[in-house]
């Protein structure tokens, strides 16, 4: 995994955290470049994507995205069930709610 953000339906990114050393430049060119890409796909589509020369794998709970970048030849649906956990853990120590996806968002 290269790295893992967080970030809400408005495109405020609350959470970053990055497993290779990148500039800082970069990292805020690739998250407003992320960031845009996954925010205009359609509820309906497939939480996988390729970018870059990475495969971004995405979910989104309650009013957050939940990102993360992987190198090609990592499983897509295991970084599924880890952002699964990460958000089950979450929900467990902060009892914020997060633990369900919304089925039907509500439109903008």
């Amino acid at each position: 995994m290269r790295f893992m953000l967080l970030f809400s339906r408005q495109g405020k990114l609350r959470l970053q955290k990055w497993y290779l050393a990148t500039a800082d430049k970069d990292k805020k060119k690739m998250v407003r470049e992320l960031m845009q890409v996954v925010l205009a796909r359609k509820p309906k589509m497939c939480s996988f994507l390729e970018w870059r020369d990475l495969k971004v794998v995405y979910k989104r709970y309650a009013s957050l995205y939940f990102c993360c970048a992987i190198e090609g030849q990592d499983n897509e649906l295991i970084t599924l069930e880890l952002i699964h956990r990460y958000v089950e853990l979450l929900d467990k120590y902060f009892g914020s709610g997060l633990g369900q996806p919304e089925v039907n968002p509500k439109p903008p």
